[in-house]
């Protein structure tokens, strides 16, 4: 009897001890299943097999480390700054071309701080806020003012200009890149100082060698005097050249003291201008096709205005075909949709066609830049030799200058191809319409 009781204890402890290593192989298989694709797979004896699942969990471990420490070591070399922050703007990490541009001195690496607490900048929280609300990369431009504990260091660090571009990453996380443009700035502003002076010393010189030339025009005959004329061509040529660069640089450093606003009548103001130019663009069977602009009022410098729509008409004719016509639209567009009455503020919109080459599409989104002539098709000189004014060849700057005009006055311009005529099409947008009432007050 007590052998029999014996063996069934035994058996039941038996049974019981199989039960618990299925249930623990199950269990296991579970665990191992996100870390090996045949961990369901386990079978008994299973302590070997769990040693070489730690074993490759381990060397998956090392091999991300060593990635990240990669990824690290490259991002630290970089020549742009790289910073990232965590769901509550702490920061993580960051290289070290970003500590020098953001002044980090405070930070250690693996010390985990508020980002505003080492970084008063309210552009860079506020670029990080957004990126990560809207889920998506974003850039932003702004000017960076430095601070640190030092009152006396204060007065020795400089503001930069800044330019960041952030992308969201998982679990709330955000990397912005940060690029410093401030050398670039500094460069361009040496640059257009080195090119005033310069235009300053170049006034003298030219001056003189045109009276010298007028005198010797008086002085030769045919066929002797055309090589003057070809001088004289030349020499105007330069001095335009100085006088323009002279403006844009005047108007690009202190548009306001520049600007004398009044309230200008836009039709009339097209038509004096076009009056001045007809003679020219009667030698090309060329006429004027002007639409809208009756009554609109805008308040301007008259005078840079008027320079604005004789540059514009100008380049219209030299480059429309003969027997065409040139195309001048003004009419009023709302700035929003949100009012319901006419009480919405209103744009003038004034577009300038003509029909001749137009621009290529590699050219558009340089032609207000300086100097920048673009096709050959576009600087063909057009206009009859013998005339002072129009055959002076252009010296790449006049669209610059009536770019900076527009945006003194709170608008802007847009170069674009017209889809009917083939030519080129210049899109002119002025802030505000003034009022009849206001107009008739100023005058």
């Amino acid at each position: 009897m007590l052998v029999l009781v014996f063996f069934l204890g035994l058996a039941i402890g038996i049974g019981f001890w199989i039960w618990q290593q299925i249930q623990l192989n199950r269990y296991l298989g579970r665990v191992l299943r996100p870390f090996a694709p045949d961990s369901s797979k386990v079978m008994l004896p299973l302590i070997p097999r769990l040693r070489d699942e730690i074993a490759l969990v381990e060397q998956h471990q090392q091999d991300l480390q060593q990635s990240l420490q990669t990824y690290e070591k490259v991002l630290d070399f970089a020549p742009v700054g790289y910073l990232q922050v965590d769901e509550e703007n702490q920061l993580l990490w960051c290289n070290q071309q970003a500590r020098e541009i953001l002044y980090l001195q405070r930070w250690q690496p693996g010390q985990v701080r508020l980002l505003l607490e080492l970084v008063r900048s309210y552009e860079l929280d506020r670029l990080i806020e957004q990126t990560r609300d809207r889920s998506s990369c974003q850039i932003k431009e702004w000017v960076f003012h430095p601070s640190c504990e030092n009152a006396a260091a204060m007065l020795e660090l400089k503001s930069l200009a800044l330019r960041a571009s952030s992308l969201p990453l998982p679990n709330g996380q955000v990397g912005v890149f940060l690029e410093n443009r401030q050398p670039l700035l500094d460069m361009n502003a040496a640059r257009d100082r080195a090119f005033s002076d310069l235009a300053h010393e170049l006034k003298t010189p030219l001056t003189s060698i045109r009276l010298v030339v007028e005198t010797l025009q008086n002085r030769l005959e045919s066929p002797l005097n055309r090589w003057v004329d070809r001088l004289m061509q030349e020499v105007d040529r330069l001095i335009s050249l100085v006088h323009s660069w002279l403006e844009l640089t005047k108007i690009e450093t202190n548009p306001g003291i520049e600007l004398h606003p009044e309230v200008v009548e836009v039709r009339s103001l097209i038509a004096s201008v076009w009056a001045t130019l007809e003679p020219i663009a009667q030698q090309h069977q060329l006429t004027l096709d002007s639409r809208g602009g009756e009554n609109l009022w805008i308040k301007a410098d008259k005078s840079r205005i008027y320079q604005v729509f004789l540059n514009l008409l100008d380049n219209s004719i030299k480059y429309s075909h003969p027997g065409t016509k040139i195309y001048v639209e003004a009419k009023i567009i709302p700035i929003n949709n949100n009012y319901s009455d006419n009480s919405s503020p209103q744009s003038l919109e004034i577009n300038i066609i003509d029909s001749g080459f137009g621009f290529s599409a590699s050219d558009l989104p340089y032609v207000f830049e300086r100097f920048y002539r673009g096709d050959t098709a576009r600087t063909r000189e057009s206009q009859p030799e013998g005339n002072s004014k129009t055959g002076i060849a252009g010296t790449g700057l006049g669209l610059a200058i009536v770019k900076q005009i527009i945006l003194a006055h709170g608008g802007s311009i847009k170069a674009m191809n017209h889809p009917e005529t083939k030519g080129a099409w210049l899109q002119i947008v002025f802030p505000e319409v003034v009022a009849n009432s206001q107009s008739q007050d100023y005058s």
